[in-house]
């Protein structure tokens, strides 16, 4: 490849001129729903962090989602990944603002978290853990995992930019050789987290498969995220020539993958609990099946599971960007709405009481985490132009 035929290539994967209309709508509503939080929190602290933990838990699962994809694209080379590896990549580098934002929730632990209250000392069942439930530990263990995800986010977008500006074969190796102890070390962070932030929120509650209902979820959060991305960019220059409907295919199948998964955990995790029938665990699903409740759990049912699943069957829909997409607006929409299921009825509220909060601190970190997002996915061209893969990549089906 000569060095004029590298500059046209860059030159045209230039990402698109109204990214950054989209990064400068991201800062405002990210302005907005800040400033709304904010007013919030001087009015209800308490109801502010319990929104807060559920919104920061949303758009990090985006993050870790693409982050656990990119690293299953580099161990298994297809190219589906390649279209959508410079997303993939954007999205995780905004780990390290993630991070930051964590503060709040470590500021709010004791309105968020039963074991952090002075009162969980009467608790004999709180302090059997609380070697593990303790302020301090929580934080260390919440600093460790932000820090190695963002670290192995780094790693992989480095080398890939190496490969773009060397052409280095060996990098794509080294990808590969990062990635494959990057997955095991995510998913044994990830459950260790789920723990931590979702599952002590009733901490005389356990389900050994919560941690990985947690990571299918972040998987899913990630795909239907990149969906989106992917069908906004195939209509603009200069992906529009090059994404293709196998890629959406492509998309389309793994999303329904993730989507059976999520509904295998969920369903296993109930069988095994209703089998048991422990006083500590089936309240937690008890709480979940009566009133308002009972609703939202149908409503997770039809539209998490199974309309995805029927629409997801479709060939002719999964090769329709239009349409793929707008299911994985749905999806993404019933992943926060999962979130909120999974963490609202422990925090001690009567029935279902959903709080503009919840609105508005989704939309402030939403706001705030799209505009890093959309900032980084300028930075680059929207190809790895020197992957050794890409002709494959852009082949015709």
């Amino acid at each position: 490849m000569s060095a004029s035929h590298d500059n046209s290539t860059v030159a045209s994967y230039e990402p698109p001129a109204d990214l950054g209309r989209l990064q400068r709508l991201g800062w405002i509503f990210g302005a907005l729903g800040v400033a709304a939080s904010l007013a919030g929190f001087a009015l209800q602290p308490t109801q502010f962090f319990h929104s807060y933990l559920v919104a920061w838990l949303f758009w990090l699962g985006i993050a870790l989602g693409s982050l656990a994809i990119v690293m299953l694209h580099h161990l298994t080379r297809g190219g589906w990944g390649l279209m959508v590896r410079r997303t993939l990549e954007a999205a995780t580098r905004t780990l390290p603002a993630l991070a930051i934002l964590f503060v709040p929730i470590l500021l709010g632990m004791q309105a968020i978290f039963p074991w952090a209250r002075p009162e969980a000392a009467e608790d004999p069942l709180i302090q059997q853990k609380a070697a593990y439930l303790n302020p301090t530990a929580f934080t260390l263990r919440g600093v460790l995992y932000l820090a190695i995800w963002a670290l192995f986010a780094f790693l992989l977008s480095w080398l890939s930019l190496r490969q773009d500006r060397t052409g280095d074969l060996a990098l794509f190796q080294r990808m590969k050789i990062v990635a494959a102890p990057g997955l095991a070390i995510y998913c044994l962070l990830a459950t260790f987290a789920s723990v931590d932030w979702l599952m002590s929120l009733d901490p005389h509650w356990y389900s050994s498969l919560f941690g990985v209902y947690f990571i299918v979820g972040q998987g899913l959060s990630a795909l239907a995220f990149l969906i989106v991305m992917a069908v906004y960019l195939s209509q603009r220059e200069p992906m529009e020539a090059l994404f293709k409907p196998h890629h959406f295919h492509d998309y389309g199948k793994l999303m329904l993958a993730f989507v059976m998964i999520w509904a295998y955990i969920a369903i296993s995790q109930l069988l095994i609990i209703y089998s048991a029938n422990l006083p500590e665990e089936v309240g937690w699903y008890l709480e979940r099946s009566h009133g308002a409740w009972l609703w939202v759990s149908v409503v997770l049912a039809l539209f998490h599971f199974l309309l995805p699943f029927l629409l997801l069957l479709s060939r002719d829909l999964k090769r329709n960007a239009k349409l793929l997409s707008r299911v994985a607006v749905l999806v993404l929409v019933m992943r926060f709405v999962d979130l909120y299921w999974l963490a609202a009825p422990s925090f001690g509220h009567e029935g279902l009481a959903f709080h503009w909060l919840d609105v508005t601190t989704v939309i402030g970190i939403g706001g705030i985490w799209f505009a890093l997002f959309t900032g980084q996915l300028k930075r680059r061209p929207l190809l790895p132009i020197r992957d050794p893969f890409l002709e494959e990549a852009l082949a015709d089906e």
